[in-house]
C-alpha cells in the first residue's frame, strides 16, 4: 500500500492568541478596511461624477484606486474573519486564488504607478506635447496595458 497523502488546508499563524487580543485585530483590520474602502471610493466617484476631473491624471489615479480597493478586498476580508471566528484554517484553493489575485493587483498597481510617473514627466518637461502624447486612445491603451501586466505575470 503506498503512502500517499495531499493537503486540503494550510494552518495560518495566529496573530495573538488570547480572545480579547483576536478581537482587537479585528477590529483594526476592519478600521483600516473601511479607510481604504472609503478613501477610494471616494476617489473613484469624485473622478467619475466631476466632469473637471476627466483628465490623464485623474483617470490613472482612479485606475490606482480600484487596483488598490482590490488589492487590500483579497487578503483583509479573511484575516478579519479568521481574527472573528477564531479560526486558523485556509485552504489549498483559497491560499492559491489569494496569491493570484495578490500578486495580479500589485503588479498592475506598480505598472499603473510608471505609468502615472510618465504622464507627469510629460506635462512637466514637454506641456506643449502633452495632448497629442497622452490623448484619451493611449490613456486607455496603457491602462489596459497596465491592468494586463497582472494576467501576464502567470503563464
Amino acid at each position: 500500500m503506498p503512502n500517499s497523502s495531499s493537503i486540503s488546508e494550510f494552518l495560518l499563524l495566529a496573530l495573538a492568541d488570547t480572545r480579547q487580543l483576536q478581537l482587537l485585530h479585528f477590529w483594526l483590520l476592519l478600521g483600516i478596511y473601511l479607510a481604504a474602502l472609503l478613501g477610494n471610493g471616494l476617489i473613484s466617484t469624485a473622478v467619475a461624477c466631476d466632469h473637471r476631473l476627466h483628465t490623464p491624471m485623474y483617470f490613472f489615479l482612479l485606475n490606482l484606486a480600484l487596483l488598490d480597493l482590490g488589492c487590500i478586498s483579497t487578503t483583509l476580508p479573511k484575516a478579519m474573519a479568521n481574527a472573528l471566528w477564531h479560526t486558523r484554517a485556509i485552504s489549498y484553493a483559497g491560499c492559491a486564488a489569494q496569491v493570484f489575485l495578490f500578486v495580479f493587483f500589485i503588479s498592475a498597481e506598480y505598472s499603473i504607478l510608471t505609468i502615472m510617473s510618465y504622464d507627469r514627466y510629460v506635462a512637466i518637461c514637454k506641456p506643449l506635447h502633452y495632448g497629442t502624447l497622452l490623448g484619451s486612445r493611449a490613456c486607455a491603451t496603457m491602462a489596459a496595458a497596465a491592468w494586463g501586466t497582472g494576467r501576464t505575470t502567470y503563464p
